[in-house]
This record gives structure tokens, sequence and C-alpha cells, in this order.
């Protein structure tokens, strides 16, 4: 199978982003943009819900991401952001006597 209803969802909501592309360079009298535009729109949404990030330790981000989905690690970097990028560290004080 294809499309899982999570792809399928994600095309079809970046495909009608690129809708608006669409009709944006239609009224400019360019259609074949406007198409090309559209579809990109809708792969990149495909391509988001289906493919995982690969697992290469060559780079900081692909070693810790390696494996996990792409929109997973979209919505994990997005809390990360909307705290503000703090991070707690828990450590234990250990009084020298």
């Amino acid at each position: 199978m294809i499309f899982t209803a999570k792809s399928l969802i994600y095309t079809c909501a970046t495909g009608v982003i690129g809708l608006i592309f669409f009709y944006l360079f239609m009224s400019l009298g360019m259609h074949i943009v406007g198409i090309i535009i559209a579809l990109a729109f809708a792969g990149i949404g495909f391509a988001v819900a289906t493919f995982r990030i690969p697992e290469n330790n060559s780079f900081t981000f692909t070693k810790r991401a390696g494996g996990e989905k792409i929109d997973e690690a979209i919505l994990k970097w997005y809390k990360f952001k909307k705290k503000k990028n703090i991070i707690y560290t828990y450590t234990e004080d250990k009084g020298e006597n």
C-alpha cells in the first residue's frame, strides 16, 4: 500500500498549500510552473509523512535522530523551540566533608 492514512492526509494538506501557489501562478499565465509547484508541495508532504531520517554517524543530527520519522522529529523540534530552548539537567550535589 503506497498511502497510509497519515501520508494521505499530509499529501492532501500540503497539496492544498500548493494549489494556492497554482492559482497564483495561473493568474500570472504560468500554468506549468503552478502545476510543478503544487506537485512539489504534495511530494514534500508525502515524504515528510512516509520517510525516516537516515542513520549516519557523520553528522551529529543524523547520529541522534537516525531512524526517527521526519514528522516526529519536526514535532519534537517545534516543542523544543516552544519551550525557548531550555534544557534541564539534574545533578547530585555531593558535599565534601
